[in-house]
């Protein structure tokens, strides 16, 4: 993504050639693999040409914004004024919002051309992307494999040539989860550190915006453009020092860090699967050897955060306002989860995020003793498309639970993960770790996983699709 806004802003190619390019990738490929439910051909072609105008008439190329030009699709949660957001459901068909969300904006004052609209599952609920909306998101690596979700189709997109980056959104994994099948570096930042707004209610303040790249840097410039506060947000986060950007922490050395390492999770019946015992202990070695302390940890959150954390997941499923008469056209792990969440009370839902609060102050005693955690990114490799929706909901909920059973735990914390892509099993699957950081502290993973990436490039590895 650097080196084509670099391009662009030097005239070596023209943005409306690099849209078109992306648009006829994703019309020839998106079927297999299920990257957008909304390609907006019309939209894209004229942000490429007033990109163009803006690059051929500009005196000082370094006065462009810093990604004109560049591609980057939306996802499908996040609204963007006069394209269809249907949150991945058929009873938002014909949604069509007329204003952005703040981190559309920022994307825009960017610079960037809006391809689309990418997968997501129902309402952003489930790990995995498979709606009545359009077809499976797919991991490119092997395409009767689930890309994961949330941000399903954007992971999808990005791994298959069909953008340079993507924005997505985390609110228990969804940004890490699909970077780990798909073989990307994503950013889940700290909680506040983008906006969630206009409208979208942060009130527990799991889910936050960031990107999905195919490098460390990408990842790092995409979280300078994203980042920022707006008034009316409940949280929020203090810009980095003048001078500083999270770009820069991408092209600095980390020194030397203390890292703690675990596989232990709160989810009971999560059984690690070799493949990411090896990427995990891989990884652990990797880091040895450039000089990092590691020490094992126990982790300090059981098992009793989860039915906390499900009371409040429950009642986030029944945010978006369905109109009575539509709730035969929800798929039926939505319609299950606003069940559990009509039938949760206030008071419930209140001591929830309480216990969940006092559960994280006393876990960041001990983890803000180290420069980053080393988890799994998942507990097992890429599923089957089709493996969760085969089983009851109830068992559905369960199965995710047990796939996932590392990546909610920074959403309830707040604290900044994200997933390096450093290993691929024996069937070429990729198989992700996750690195957590102190709140507010995401320029030292950024800085550790430029690191990694130095020492094992994966830049260059393309699935067969690409």
């Amino acid at each position: 993504m650097i080196e084509l806004a670099a391009a662009i802003r030097n005239r070596e190619v023209s943005p409306v050639s690099v849209t078109d390019h992306y648009l006829r990738r994703a019309h020839e490929i998106n079927d297999q693999i299920g990257a957008f439910y909304t390609i907006s051909d019309e939209l894209a072609v004229e942000q490429a040409r007033a990109a163009e105008k803006i690059v051929t008439s500009a005196h000082d190329a370094t006065q462009l914004p810093p990604l004109a030009g560049v591609p980057i699709p939306i996802k499908d949660l996040n609204m963007v004024a006069g394209v269809r957001q249907t949150l991945g459901s058929l009873a938002f068909k014909d949604n069509v919002p007329v204003t952005d969300d703040h981190v559309v904006t920022r994307l825009r004052d960017a610079g960037s051309v809006m391809l689309g609209k990418t997968a997501t599952p129902e309402f952003g609920l489930p790990c995995y992307t498979e709606t009545s909306i359009g077809p499976p998101a797919r991991t490119p690596w092997d395409l009767s494999r689930s890309a994961g979700g949330s941000s399903g189709g954007a992971a999808a997109a990005v791994a298959s040539g069909l953008a340079p980056a993507a924005q997505g959104s985390d609110g228990g994994g969804s940004i890490r989860i699909p970077s780990s099948v798909c073989g990307l570096f994503g950013i889940k930042p700290s909680r506040g550190r983008i906006s969630e707004g206009p409208l979208m209610p942060d009130l527990a303040g799991l889910g936050v915006n960031g990107p999905l790249a195919r490098t460390v840097a990408d990842a790092a410039l995409l979280l300078d453009i994203m980042s920022g506060n707006y008034p009316g947000d409940m949280y929020t986060q203090p810009p980095l020092p003048p001078g500083e950007t999270f770009l820069g922490y991408a092209r600095r050395a980390p020194g030397r860090l203390r890292i703690g390492r675990t596989m232990q999770s709160p989810v009971d019946g999560a059984t690690v699967h070799e493949d990411c015992v090896a990427a995990y202990e891989d990884a652990s070695r990797l880091l040895s050897s450039l000089g990092h302390e590691i020490e094992d940890i126990a982790m300090p959150m059981g098992a009793d955060v989860v039915p906390f954390f499900e009371t409040i997941w429950y009642a986030y499923a029944t945010l978006a306002p369905v109109d009575p008469g539509s709730e035969e056209l929800l798929l039926p792990l939505t319609r299950y989860l606003r069940e559990r969440g009509r039938a949760t009370g206030a008071q419930d839902l209140i001591f929830a995020q309480a216990y969940l609060q006092a559960v994280t102050r006393g876990a960041l005693g001990m983890l803000n003793a180290y420069d980053a955690i080393l988890t799994p990114t998942l507990a097992q490799p890429p599923v089957p498309v089709g493996y969760f929706d085969e089983v009851e909901p109830s068992e559905n909920f369960e199965r995710q639970k047990r796939f996932t059973p590392f990546t909610a735990l920074y959403n309830v914390s707040g604290q900044p993960a994200v997933n390096v892509p450093l290993y691929w099993n024996s069937d070429g699957l990729p198989i992700g770790v996750m690195l957590a950081g102190r709140m507010g502290d995401e320029g030292t993973l950024i800085s550790l996983s430029a690191q990694l990436e130095d020492a094992r490039p994966w830049k260059d590895r393309h699935p067969p699709l690409w």
